[in-house]
């Protein structure tokens, strides 16, 4: 079996363009359940094998996210060894998954985002870097991954906007607001205004910043300000969105600019963002004007 899912991940990495994020979670995933068998060849996976696994996972201290990412994955393994002919039958059959539980998207009020981006710059190196960084996550929201992966020649400071490779490698462009794009400026010439093909973000030895390295920027400048939270890179990207629907934004242009595949990912934020709720309501529905 070991293997069939080396085939398997090859062909997401190859076929399907998973990150490699995604890639290390479906080798976790999977090794979990060959070392729960180690004996059995992957023609043999059956029902009691997937209800056994599911039963080990949901009574240990796995969140139901997690257990539902990890029947995922298996759940992926096993469509892919029906396409190659190995399984007949689905093992998933009338086997019954725990519900998933939509949690609301944490984010930070717009009062909060302004202690944040008024934190001043640090003037040891990478400085400019870090407000740049700060000021894109929030002007665009885009992910970790994506901030990581973006080079120079992404942005287009006469247009405005920044072309970002998301998930699945798909390809979008998203608005760059005014006080980004001065900071990016500003980033740029202090590194010697480098050429289009290099990295846009940088650590201090002048390579691509990795995801962790986004992260630790994020939690450093966090302390800087005078917010008392946990702020996430994803954070920022919860609260670009909720602030945009509070001022009017059309969801689909909201559901564009995310990257989101389907509408339904990106209506979890009507949920949250109640003051714009009530302010129509008010304004459309005829009892509901004071």
């Amino acid at each position: 079996m070991r293997l069939q899912i080396e085939r398997f991940l090859t062909r997401l990495r190859a076929a399907k363009n998973y990150s490699p994020h995604t890639l290390r979670a479906y080798r976790a995933d999977l090794g979990g359940f060959l070392a729960a068998f180690p004996d059995l060849e992957s023609g043999e996976i059956d029902r009691s094998h997937v209800r056994r696994h599911l039963a080990e996972l949901q009574s240990g201290e796995a969140s139901r996210a997690t257990v539902l990412r990890k029947a995922s994955a298996l759940r992926s393994f096993v469509g892919f060894l029906r396409s190659e002919g190995e399984l007949r039958r689905d093992p998933f059959l009338g086997v019954p998954l725990p519900k998933r539980i939509r949690s609301l998207p944490r984010f930070l009020t717009e009062a909060e985002m302004d202690e944040i981006l008024k934190a001043s710059v640090s003037s040891a190196p990478g400085g400019e870097r870090d407000r740049a960084l700060i000021e894109l996550l929030y002007s665009s929201g885009l992910r970790r991954a994506e901030i990581s992966t973006l080079n120079v020649g992404d942005v287009d400071f006469l247009s405005g906007v920044v072309r970002v490779f998301g998930k699945g490698s798909k390809e979008r462009v998203v608005p760059v607001g005014g006080d980004a794009l001065k900071c990016l400026r500003a980033y740029l010439r202090s590194r010697g205004r480098p050429a289009d093909g290099e990295p846009l973000f940088v650590n201090l030895r002048g390579l691509r910043i990795s995801q962790d390295g986004v992260m630790f920027l994020v939690r450093r400048w966090i302390k800087r300000s005078s917010l008392l939270k946990k702020v996430t890179p994803h954070v920022f990207r919860h609260s670009f969105a909720t602030h945009l629907l509070n001022h009017g934004c059309d969801i689909r242009v909201v559901q564009e600019m995310l990257g989101h595949v389907s509408l339904r990912t990106t209506q979890i934020y009507t949920h949250v963002c109640l003051d714009r709720l009530r302010e129509v309501y008010q304004a459309a529905h005829p009892r509901g004007m004071r």
